[in-house]
């Protein structure tokens, strides 16, 4: 009787064929991410007089950041040996659609790229480095949420056995027992993170420090990362062996960034909001003759 309690999770990860390609609910979900830090940029922007035209450049770089550096953050961090060991593996690097996407790999492409982005366009728009990244940081948190959805889709990165009665049999996977949804338990963190910081902005945007935002992401979402692993099963075989997995490791640093990010900002105290150059104004002139109406007798 009591397993009847139990989600049995058996749904298709292929929303429909187009010929012979099939439209995955993750792909759907990931670029839905990507769509809604549009708009929410395009809010932050017009809130804090920085150019719309920035907006496309931003969105190209955080894309090839993400899905680089989530590829290449799975392949170095999780199966150096099978990628790196053979000419087979490493061409596999450059074939995401094979599965293997890290979000800490990700992360650290999302930095350089910003800090890259920051360089290029911040000083002549008057934003740094801080700054993007306590607005990336909010659209990020709802992105995270719908990759963690896409990640239920595929029926991936579960849990470990749980008699909670909301735990997920993953049939497509031939499970038998009811596994922890660790997929739902980090999107209901990202999702819940993401509305408390964009509230912070909306309401508290002129009473808040650069980098109070960012240093805040990092604690919450590392550190919720952190403790949901104690109970999500490992993804390579070499991590049975480790106190921490790997996910752990990589979460520390994170967590310690956060933490030292959020005591600069209080300690410097620099305004949140952007300070873009002002326009220069034009000056009156008087109109000519030729712009003057004509006198009619």
């Amino acid at each position: 009787m009591l397993s009847m309690l139990f989600v049995h999770w058996h749904v298709d990860p292929v929303i429909f064929h187009v010929g012979s390609v099939g439209v995955r609910w993750y792909s759907l979900l990931f670029i839905s991410g990507f769509i809604l830090g549009w708009y929410i940029f395009k809010w932050f922007f017009k809130r804090e007089g920085i150019t719309l035209n920035l907006l496309d450049p931003l969105l190209y770089t955080l894309l090839i950041c993400t899905i680089v550096g989530a590829r290449l953050g799975h392949c170095l961090f999780y199966q150096p040996d099978y990628y790196l060991g053979s000419w087979k593996g490493f061409w596999e690097i450059f074939m995401p659609w094979k599965g293997g996407l890290a979000s800490h790999g990700g992360a650290i492409a999302l930095l350089l790229g910003m800090w890259w982005f920051s360089h290029h366009y911040g000083k002549k728009n008057g934003f740094d480095f801080l700054w993007i990244m306590d607005r990336l940081c909010i659209t990020v948190a709802f992105a995270g949420c719908f990759i963690r959805l896409g990640n239920l889709f595929n029926s991936e990165i579960y849990g470990n056995v749980t008699s909670l009665p909301w735990g997920f049999i993953y049939d497509l996977r031939g499970e038998t027992e009811p596994k922890h949804p660790t997929q739902i338990y980090e999107a209901l963190t990202y999702l819940i993170l993401g509305l408390i910081l964009i509230w912070f902005y909306w309401k508290k945007l002129d009473k808040t420090y650069r980098g109070f935002y960012f240093g805040w992401f990092l604690v919450g979402c590392f550190g919720a990362r952190f403790f949901i692993e104690f109970i999500k099963e490992s993804q390579v075989p070499f991590e049975n062996a480790m106190a921490l997995n790997m996910g752990q490791l990589l979460s520390i640093p994170f967590i310690v960034a956060g933490i030292a990010i959020l005591a600069y900002s209080y300690s410097k105290k620099i305004p949140a909001r952007a300070a873009p150059p002002e326009q220069p104004k034009r000056e009156k002139t008087e109109p000519t003759h030729y712009a003057r109406p004509l006198d009619r007798k």
